[in-house]
């Protein structure tokens, strides 16, 4: 089984990066555009595991203080267009008691400097650079172990 740990988007986030992704397609900006529902701010990806209850025991280990989660500018990762979230203590602190949890259960993951954002386009062509960037904020007050498979040819992430 795939899996990743996550912020999963608040329904009106979501909807503010739809319109972004609505003006990036009527701009001509052709790619691989991320489902709605599957939004999300990844904090460590693990990738594929048969001990999905370790990774579930290791996340109660887990704490953080509620933070506001708010949208900042595009950019890009090679052919991977993005929408960055704007530096905070709260985000870095989530992400750092994620991956010390992670770390103390002898749980493997990715281990790439954490840059957080949310992918909008996988094999991003056009010019995406006069598309204004989406605004919005949420609390954030959990995070998620989300499965990531494949079903009729699409990715389908559902929390665990």
């Amino acid at each position: 089984m795939r899996v990743f740990v996550a912020i999963t988007l608040s329904s009106e986030l979501k909807k503010t990066i739809t319109g972004t992704l609505h003006d990036l397609k009527q701009k001509g900006v052709k790619g691989n555009y991320v489902p709605v529902q599957n939004l999300h701010l990844t904090l460590a990806f693990i990738g594929e595991t048969d001990k999905p209850g370790a990774v579930k025991e290791a996340l109660k280990n887990v704490s953080f203080k509620p933070f506001r989660l708010s949208l900042s500018d595009m950019g890009t990762f090679g052919d991977v267009l993005w929408v960055g979230v704007k530096g905070n203590q709260g985000l870095s602190a989530a992400a750092k008691s994620v991956r010390d949890a992670l770390d103390a259960a002898g749980i493997a993951y990715d281990r790439q400097k954490f840059v957080p954002h949310i992918t909008l386009v996988r094999k991003a062509a056009g010019s995406w650079k006069q598309v204004a960037a989406p605004k919005g904020e949420m609390t954030v007050t959990k995070i998620s172990l989300m499965k990531s498979a494949e079903k009729n040819g699409k990715m389908v992430y559902t929390e665990l």
